[in-house]
């Protein structure tokens, strides 16, 4: 499998690929060609996402109001609970993410 072949027809939702899944991380591909998270909607996750925006833009709005945009090679560690939207994604070319779930305290216990 190549992280950069998309599926032949390109679906108006988004595509969540888990690559690799267990109980204590989930990494998947994501592709996006347009969507957003609709209006008054939130993600608020149990785990940290560290997500890499491998082509396309996209924008990421956090409750506070406060955006970043992203193009392809940037990335973002988004901590668990902070509640965050997608408010844009580009379709040509069309978003493809790298996005890891995980609770990072369990990968760097001399953190604690």
């Amino acid at each position: 499998m190549n992280i950069f072949e998309l599926p032949e027809e390109l679906l108006d939702r988004e595509l969540f690929e888990p690559l690799i899944e267990t109980n204590q991380i989930l990494i998947e591909r994501i592709i996006s060609t347009g969507q957003t998270t609709p209006e008054g909607e939130w993600y608020d996750q149990p785990r940290d996402e560290w997500v890499l925006l491998l082509q396309g833009e996209a924008q990421l709005t956090y409750e506070d109001g406060t955006s970043i945009e992203l193009k392809a090679g940037d990335y973002v560690l988004i901590p668990a609970h902070q509640r965050h939207r997608v408010s844009y994604t580009s379709s040509n070319p069309a978003c493809i993410w790298l996005a890891i779930h995980t609770v990072l305290a369990r990968l760097y216990p001399f953190d604690e």
